[in-house]
């Protein structure tokens, strides 16, 4: 079968990876000229060399990204700095660390309590919080932000501030008084609360995102080898051709094309497939015609590529979902400095003082051999796109002096500051995220954004690309969504 993906980030390139995988004939469509989506490097003049638009950190429990780099002949272990359970803020106030040698999740329980910077009944309540959670097989109470669980649960205000707040918005990139507490509750349930130590570790990527992975899709689709068999295609026919700098504006039906199996349920009852008959679908002009079409775009550019399309019984609640989507920006600056620093951690917690512009939440060391490099992520950056960009930069590099005591940081040569405006959804309670299915056939969605358990992080993007392309299969070939 042909089937079109539109968009390139991690969504679509894991729907096309997996589509080629099944059997399919797949031609992919990104608007950028770099694949990776929200997620992938760009050149900064200012700094003459590739930096990501953001940093970005995994977990070891990413197993559908682990797994999909295997697939494409990646090895892991080599791309990553694995960094135990660790929270370290750049002044030493806060020093939680996972000591080796336990088991999960007695680990977190030992870091806990030897945590420095933590009051003995900081600690407890802490402790207490993740108790009842797991007791409460990691269920909050049905639209609770993550405000009133941490009072629920008798969190400290000091507590709050130094650890649950910063945790909150470097996950779902939300402030506490607006982001679901279920949500959360699904990240500290596979993080601070794993049942396996390894899946707890972060992974902190050693390379660019776009060499991460998103490269290796591409050589392998320019070299021809998904046609050839290796990564499980069951048709010589299975290919990838990928289209960059190609925005899709248009769908419309044409034609009759192969009978697919007629398939309804799911979720909201939604027709996922296609009967006999159906028509096939066309990207704006272009003369080919496709038996599916997977959109892993953002929630705006998916709504206004649907509503080119007729109008189908439940279209419009459908739309009305993706339209309610609220989004918030992340902002990167990365600092290049005049000498080698390396920082005592390759990820550091910052405290904000937004009044004084120290916009700071995160420090991560750079990818550079050189150890020159410094990138600041400010998530939920609002407040940051208020100031003047030298004056938000010059607060910045005065905040990393004052938290990096006893780090006497080299003088900064050059910076790059990027900001994604529409980096990630706000993780609010009772948000409909819809599932991968459409009311319009042939017609299925993907991103971080659909219904994956996970705020908008890169493994609910993988995911949901390979479970629309699962899909997607199944209602041509009748197979189950398991197989």
């Amino acid at each position: 079968m042909r089937v079109a993906v539109v968009g390139g980030g991690w969504a679509g390139l894991s729907a096309a990876v997996t589509a080629v995988g099944l059997g399919h004939d797949v031609r992919l469509f990104e608007s950028a000229a770099v694949l990776g989506g929200r997620a992938r490097s760009v050149h900064a003049p200012a700094l003459e060399t590739d930096i990501d638009n953001g940093q970005h950190i995994l977990l070891g429990a990413y197993t559908a990204t682990l797994a999909l780099m295997r697939d494409l002949g990646l090895d892991p272990a080599r791309r990553f700095v694995r960094l135990p359970l660790s929270v370290r803020s750049a002044d030493g106030t806060l020093d939680l660390r996972a000591p080796p040698g336990l088991p999960a999740p007695l680990h977190v329980a030992a870091g806990l309590l030897a945590a420095r910077g933590l009051s003995w009944k900081e600690k407890l309540s802490a402790l207490r919080a993740m108790t009842v959670l797991r007791r409460s097989g990691w269920k909050t109470p049905r639209g609770a932000t993550v405000q009133e669980w941490l009072s629920l649960t008798l969190q400290p205000p000091r507590l709050r501030a130094l650890l649950w707040a910063p945790l909150c918005i470097a996950t779902l990139n939300t402030p506490v008084e607006q982001a679901c507490a279920q949500l959360f509750a699904h990240v500290l349930r596979d993080s601070l609360g794993a049942s396996r130590r390894g899946v707890s570790d972060m992974l902190i990527p050693r390379t660019t995102l776009s060499e991460l992975w998103p490269a290796r899709v591409e050589e392998l689709a320019r070299s021809g080898a998904f046609g050839q068999g290796p990564h499980g295609a069951s048709s010589a026919a299975a290919a990838l051709e990928i289209h960059r700098s190609t925005t899709i504006r248009r769908l419309r039906y044409t034609g009759t094309g192969p009978s697919m199996r007629e398939e309804t349920g799911g979720e909201g009852g939604l027709c996922a497939g296609m009967p006999a008959g159906a028509q096939r679908l066309v990207l704006d002009d272009r003369p080919e015609a496709y038996d599916a079409v997977l959109l892993c775009g953002n929630t705006p550019s998916t709504s206004r590529l649907l509503a080119t399309l007729p109008a189908q019984p439940g279209g419009d609640a459908f739309l009305d979902d993706l339209r309610a989507f609220e989004h918030a920006p992340i902002a990167t600056l990365t600092l290049e400095l005049e000498r080698s620093f390396v920082l005592p951690s390759p990820m550091l917690l910052l405290h904000e003082d937004r009044h004084r512009g120290h916009f700071g939440q995160w420090l991560f060391q750079g990818q550079d051999a050189g150890r020159r490099l410094l990138h600041v992520v400010v998530s939920d950056a609002d407040a940051l796109l208020q100031w003047e960009r030298s004056s938000a930069v010059a607060g910045m590099v005065e905040q990393l002096r004052e938290q990096l005591r006893g780090h006497a940081m080299p003088a900064v040569l050059q910076h790059a500051l990027i900001v994604e405006k529409r980096a990630t959804f706000l993780a609010v309670p009772d948000l409909r995220r819809p599932g991968n299915r459409t009311p319009w056939p042939g017609v299925w969605v993907a991103g971080d954004w659909t219904d994956t358990g996970y705020p908008a992080v890169l493994e609910g993007a993988v995911r949901s690309g390979r479970d629309a392309a699962r899909a997607m299969h199944a209602s041509f070939s009748g197979a189950s969504l398991g197989s």
